[in-house]
């Protein structure tokens, strides 16, 4: 089975406060690849949901990244309507925290029953969150070929996307 995990598409990442024009495009790129690999009927979609609390500024994320931003049941925190629309609600989601997700393995696992082929990633921040939820799904599956798609993600700069790319890859992260 293949498995797809889409990190963080949402407004605030797109649209939204911390968007910017390469992850409006990697959402756009990303809806396209959904369609398409959504015709495999035997796969599985999971998407990431970067989760806050409106306590948020007092994290320590929030005290070194002083923007709030997916704030649990606002705006921003819903997935861009362009990647929604391609999903059309057929996907697991994963409420997380800032970065990764330790649970991802264990989700992924429940709804796979362990028969999984590759798993392949796209969304934003490639330097952020990509590149963290890759290294615990490496971890946690280290037979299993992960793939990133480089065009459907993008980073909080262009040069930290490919720095992100160039340190998966070092992992054995494979980069298309």
């Amino acid at each position: 089975m293949k498995i797809l995990v889409a990190i963080d598409l949402q407004v605030d990442f797109t649209t939204g406060v911390l968007g910017n024009e390469q992850c409006v495009e990697a959402a756009a790129k990303s809806a396209e690849y959904i369609k398409s690999f959504r015709e495999d009927k035997e796969s599985r979609i999971f998407c990431t949901l970067d989760t806050h609390n409106f306590d948020y500024l007092n994290t320590q994320e929030g005290r070194n990244l002083p923007i709030a931003h997916c704030i649990v049941n606002t705006e921003g925190w819903k997935i861009d309507p362009i990647v929604g629309e391609a999903l059309g609600g057929d996907y697991f989601p994963v409420q997380k925290g800032a970065f990764g997700s330790e649970e991802l393995p264990s989700i992924i696992r429940r709804y796979t029953a362990g028969n999984i082929e590759e798993i392949v990633m796209i969304g934003v921040c490639t330097d952020i969150c990509v590149i963290s939820n890759a290294m615990i799904l490496k971890a946690a599956f280290p037979e299993v070929p992960i793939k990133v798609i480089s065009e459907c993600c993008a980073g909080t700069t262009p040069e930290s996307h490919a720095l992100a790319l160039k340190a998966m890859s070092a992992c054995q992260i494979i980069i298309e």
